[in-house]
């Protein structure tokens, strides 16, 4: 044989080696930058965490998993431009986007290149459309309504409740489906509002709250619109507490709203942190310096959900991931998941919390 059929044959041996141990690209997108930045950090240092471990372990089927990340700022264009960026890259599974507003938009991206997807937006249509490619491993906004509508209208049933939302698909249909649950319990609003996130000054709305005796105002936004609220409230020597969702596992909101965040009550998934399956890598995280509150421990499990969706595949080939997640069941650091004919998780689960001393924690019985 002659060097140069020599030289060839090495070489195609040395592509074939390289493809055989090339890594699974995945990926996670949602606000790294802007407002909302502090949740794609948290979501960033969760999947980071995982893919580490997962890849110590071995990877997924011989491979290591390399992460891409994706900014959309919770802007829709954005996370279009984004999504079309991951397809073009070759991810095998996106965990994202954050924001509904972007989750929507972007799903339609990845769907008709079939990409699957796992996301926390809580959107009901971010499910309800019919994609085959989506998964949500959180409850939906209709759900998280219902528990937080429930126990304001159990504890504050003698207050003067009022409803607000920031106009977003997220923050209405949370607000909406809050409003819905409190009027079936027979609580009849003193006010239902709508602001604008990201302005300044919300002393209008603090002013008509004031002046019908709101004692409690339920929220569907966000937590940076959450701070200013409470701090322009207190200045107009309101006292307000505010429940919200799942948005307020923040501690920015702490650091903006003061001492008039322990007047914040949310609704959240149970919290992993007291999973006791779950301490060795809730360890690892604060030994890391990393406190897995909020979405950290959520984009941990949605790597885990990848990889064992792989395993049960034996492959990346997106029908097979498919099939795998629909008809799966996985251990994951937030407790067991399993998903219906629509994508959502069959086991979501909502508790209310309470922002104290810069921690939240459930709120006593």
């Amino acid at each position: 044989m002659s060097k140069k059929i020599l030289l060839a044959a090495g070489g195609l041996l040395c592509m074939l080696g390289t493809a055989a141990h090339a890594d699974h690209l995945v990926a996670i997108a949602g606000p790294m930058t802007g407002q909302y930045a502090s949740a794609g950090d948290q979501i960033r240092k969760g999947a980071e965490m995982a893919i580490a471990d997962i890849n110590a372990k071995g990877g997924v089927l011989g491979q290591k998993l390399k992460l891409e990340i994706g900014d959309d700022a919770c802007d829709p264009k954005q996370a279009v431009s984004v999504a079309n960026t991951m397809v073009n890259k070759k991810i095998v599974f996106m965990h994202g986007h954050w924001c509904s507003s972007s989750t929507i938009p972007a799903s339609d991206v990845y769907d008709e290149s079939q990409i699957p997807m796992v996301t926390v937006s809580t959107n009901p249509q971010v499910t309800a459309r019919g994609l085959k490619n989506i998964f949500r491993i959180m409850g939906s906004d209709d759900q998280q309504g219902l528990v937080a509508g429930a126990y304001l209208a159990e504890k504050f049933k003698d207050k003067k409740i009022a409803v607000v939302d920031d106009k977003s698909a997220y923050g209405k249909g949370l607000a909406d489906e809050t409003a819905k649950a409190l009027e079936a319990k027979g609580i009849k609003l003193v006010l239902r509002e709508s602001i604008t996130a990201g302005e300044k000054d919300y002393s209008g709305l603090v002013n008509k709250l004031k002046a019908a005796g709101v004692e409690i105002m339920a929220y569907g936004g966000y937590h940076t619109e959450v701070a200013l609220i409470l701090r322009q409230a207190q200045q107009a020597q309101l006292k307000l507490t505010v429940m919200g969702s799942d948005t307020m596992t923040n501690t920015e909101l702490v650091t903006a709203a003061g001492p008039a965040s322990d007047n914040v009550l949310f609704t959240f998934s149970p919290d992993p942190r007291k999973n006791p399956d779950a301490a060795d890598v809730v360890k690892k995280f604060r030994d890391a310096k990393v406190e897995p509150e909020g979405y950290v421990m959520v984009a941990y499990a949605a790597m885990q959900l990848f990889a064992q969706a792989a395993e049960q595949a034996k492959g990346v080939k997106y029908a097979d991931l498919e099939k795998a997640l629909r008809n799966g069941n996985f251990d994951t650091v937030i407790g067991k998941v399993a998903f219906d004919d629509k994508g959502n998780n069959k086991l979501p689960g909502f508790v209310v919390y309470q922002w104290k001393g810069g921690k939240y924690d459930y709120v006593e019985p």
